[in-house]
């Protein structure tokens, strides 16, 4: 293995089992959480540019390639998102616990009514973004740049699939995981393949944006605020 492809894999892999560690074992409040993972989440990918690629950050986001025509697609899928992601509440809410759910966010993490706004509103944009620029931006843009293009694709997706297990492997029966873990494996694979076509991460963070933001809106409901 050349070094750039060996450093995305190791080190990568180690920030998800990092981060689970501080989500599942340690179990610390929101806030701590999430200051750990902007860390790490960051410092990784900034080792990498400066060993491998000698560019800042901001110079790797390909912001001057973005224009309307290349974020399109992630307009009209993130549009589709929230309302599947809607629809498919309605459908499943017999079968989730919200009362269970919004009790362990409180008790483990510090998510509270009082405080939820502002955490759904850092969770839409902060964290949407956060999360794009480490597994779309960092991971499967750096592979498929280096010419490791079926890894890419595979890699980045399960461990994306992988990563959110570690958030809420204890909300849902089994059935609802392995259904969790099949959405979200495919929903790595479509958001790799749309930044192929503008070359950064802003095509899959507008859908991103879109998704949590109806996943927000059934966390309002959850916490009585609408």
């Amino acid at each position: 293995m050349d070094k750039k492809y060996k450093y995305i894999l190791i080190s990568s892999v180690i920030a998800c089992f990092f981060m689970y560690y501080v989500e599942q074992v340690i179990k610390v409040d929101y806030l701590t959480k999430t200051i750990a993972k902007i860390i790490v989440f960051t410092f990784i990918p900034y080792i990498y540019m400066k060993l491998y690629k000698k560019s800042n950050i901001i110079t790797s986001l390909r912001c001057k390639e973005t224009n309307k025509n290349n974020i399109k697609i992630g307009i009209i899928l993130g549009s589709i998102s929230f309302i599947v992601i809607l629809v498919a509440y309605f459908i499943l809410k017999d079968v989730i616990n919200l009362q269970s759910i919004s009790q362990e966010l409180q008790n483990k993490s510090k998510v509270t009514p009082v405080n939820f706004l502002f955490v759904a509103a850092y969770i839409t944009f902060g964290n949407s973004f956060l999360e794009e620029f480490f597994f779309r931006g960092f991971i499967f843009l750096n592979l498929y740049e280096i010419n490791h293009k079926k890894t890419a694709y595979v890699f980045s997706a399960l461990l994306f699939a992988l990563y959110h297990m570690a958030i809420f492997k204890t909300w849902f029966d089994i059935k609802l995981i392995l259904l969790a873990l099949f959405g979200l494996i495919t929903i790595g694979f479509i958001f790799d393949y749309i930044d192929t076509k503008s070359k950064n991460f802003f095509n899959s963070w507008i859908v991103h944006i879109l998704a949590d933001a109806a996943i927000m809106l059934i966390g309002m409901k959850m916490f009585g605020i609408v």
